[in-house]
């Protein structure tokens, strides 16, 4: 049974979501927000990776998927965003894992149908998909649906048959 974790980086919050494949559907196994704390950056980027270290650790996942930096308006933002995702990348690296990056809109697609769809219809899927009692936080949300995202990628390619394997997205 194949456990992915998702990855949605950010610099006050980073979500992490954990799904697995069973009984021809994702399933949930756990999610929740990494919360930034520090005064520096230096703080700040070891406090996402030891959470991150510390979420792999504790559920074991095989595979790891992670949202790809997008610049929307503000360069620093996006600066900030890259730095993030680096040191949530090393810290799944580390421990084995190979990740798979996934645009924000291609997640989008493949959980809500639509590349632009907002925050609370990813949020609404996410519940519907993997049966939960309530919404999910936003940022777990996203997580949850960029793993589910890789899942459904996964499996895509084990139809096809062609593909024995992909990278980072990519297949081989």
């Amino acid at each position: 049974m194949l456990k992915v974790l998702g990855i949605d980086p950010g610099s006050r919050f980073t979500g992490y979501g954990v799904v697995e494949w069973g009984g021809g559907k994702p399933r949930y196994v756990a999610s929740g927000c990494i919360r930034v704390t520090g005064e520096t950056l230096a703080e700040r980027l070891r406090c996402i990776y030891l959470g991150v270290t510390q979420v792999v650790s504790m559920y074991a996942p095989h595979e790891a998927a992670i949202e790809q930096v997008f610049m929307a308006r503000n360069a620093d933002s996006a600066l900030k965003l890259g730095q993030a995702r680096g040191v949530a990348i090393l810290a799944m690296a580390e421990q084995g894992l190979q990740v798979a990056e996934y645009s924000a809109k291609k997640v989008k697609q493949s959980v809500v149908g639509k590349g632009n769809a907002e925050k609370w219809q990813v949020q609404h899927m996410m519940q519907a998909m993997l049966d939960l009692q309530a919404k999910p936080q936003a940022d777990a949300a996203d997580a949850l649906a960029i793993a589910v995202c890789h899942l459904h990628t996964q499996q895509s390619l084990m139809r096809i048959g062609s593909v024995s394997s992909s990278r980072r997205g990519r297949m081989r």
